[in-house]
């Protein structure tokens, strides 16, 4: 999550500090010397490559001790260079910690920028402060443009949360439902059997026959469920990756899943649907198509993702099925498009697109 634009301005204005200084007249007290203002940017690189980005961190001591080397290294430089350093140390604190503790580091810099400037440069008060305000005003920026990034990807992070608790709680009820009907039958089975158990023994042993029958339905009902209720978060993988690993879980399917274009991060709502269509396709295939292979394809262009989904089984008389209309409503309501149908070649087909 590390932002591109902060690595280049780190890049460039970390190595210029010094090179300005060992090729100009240095504009710091001369009785500091060149060796301070190395010491701090070699300080300050180690640093940068310990600096976290992630909104949740146990790193957080790293953001704010980045913040007070670059003031300590804006005071020893007295050039106004490091002023980019400062607002990017800013950026983190926000990205780390919130807006509130950013502002308020910001509000303690500027201060320190005046002190600085009064006791280091000789500055009177108002030259010192109308040079902190120029940094405050930037940094200020930085710090609105650094909180908007935060609470975009808060944002996201939160539709995938209830994304996915929207998914376990469909799918926890679905197996509720067939589940509580399959111990519904064995019940009423073995109970058959056990008033048959003499008077008519092969009945009563066809009961029991059916209710283990049942039984192993309901198991293999059960496990489709479990894994279902896996939510992506959970997966470590996103993707290809995890469109794999999905297929990997269903025993006895071989599934071959091709990539085409160049594959990109996608949104979480789009990411979680192509799950959920995948999963929804690869079960179907499993209850009902009698195939022996499943195809796929997840393509990217410039402005679409498509999945499809294709088996070599005998198809499909029903095609709007209630997974297949809620899987559609999903879709749709990202503004994608599902078809579903049979192929001319032998088969069922599912294809899925979505805008990128």
């Amino acid at each position: 999550m590390r932002p591109l634009l902060f690595t280049v301005l780190f890049w460039v204005v970390a190595p210029a500090v010094l090179v300005v200084h060992l090729l100009g007249a240095p504009t710091y007290p001369a009785w500091l010397g060149v060796v301070p203002l190395a010491g701090l940017l070699a300080v300050l690189v180690a640093l940068w490559f310990a600096l976290p980005w992630e909104i949740t961190t146990t790193r957080k001591a790293v953001s704010i001790a980045f913040v007070i080397v670059c003031v300590v290294l804006a005071a020893v430089d007295g050039s106004g260079l490091v002023t980019p350093l400062v607002l990017i140390g800013l950026g983190n604190v926000t990205q780390v910690f919130g807006t509130r503790w950013a502002f308020g580091t910001l509000a303690v810099t500027v201060a320190l920028f005046v002190v600085g400037g009064m006791a280091l440069y000789g500055q009177d008060w108002v030259t010192a402060l109308r040079g902190a305000t120029i940094v405050g005003v930037l940094c200020a920026f930085g710090i609105s443009v650094a909180a908007a990034v935060r609470k975009a990807v808060l944002q996201a992070e939160e539709i995938r949360r209830l994304a996915v608790a929207e998914e376990r709680a469909r799918m926890a009820r679905e197996m509720h439902d067939s589940l509580g009907h399959y111990l519904t039958v064995v019940k009423m089975g073995l109970e058959n059997a056990e008033r048959l158990r003499e008077r008519a023994t092969d009945r009563a042993w066809d009961e029991v026959r059916q209710a283990k029958l049942l039984t192993m339905e309901a198991l293999t009902e059960t496990r489709r469920s479990v894994r279902a209720l896996r939510p992506l978060v959970l997966e470590g993988r996103r993707g290809s990756d995890a469109l794999r690993e999905l297929a990997r879980t269903f025993d006895g399917l071989r599934v071959r899943l091709q990539v085409t274009g160049q594959e990109r991060e996608l949104g979480p709502d789009a990411e979680i649907v192509l799950y959920r269509a995948f999963q929804e396709g690869l079960t179907n295939v499993l209850r009902h198509a009698e195939a022996a292979e499943v195809t796929a394809e997840l393509s990217f262009s410039p402005d679409r993702v498509v999945l499809v989904i294709g088996d070599d089984g005998r198809g499909a008389e029903v095609v709007d099925g209630f997974g297949l209309v809620g899987l559609g409503e999903r879709v749709e309501a990202l503004g994608g498009a599902v078809t579903a149908g049979n192929r001319a070649a032998g088969g069922f087909e599912l294809r899925v697109e979505l805008p990128a």
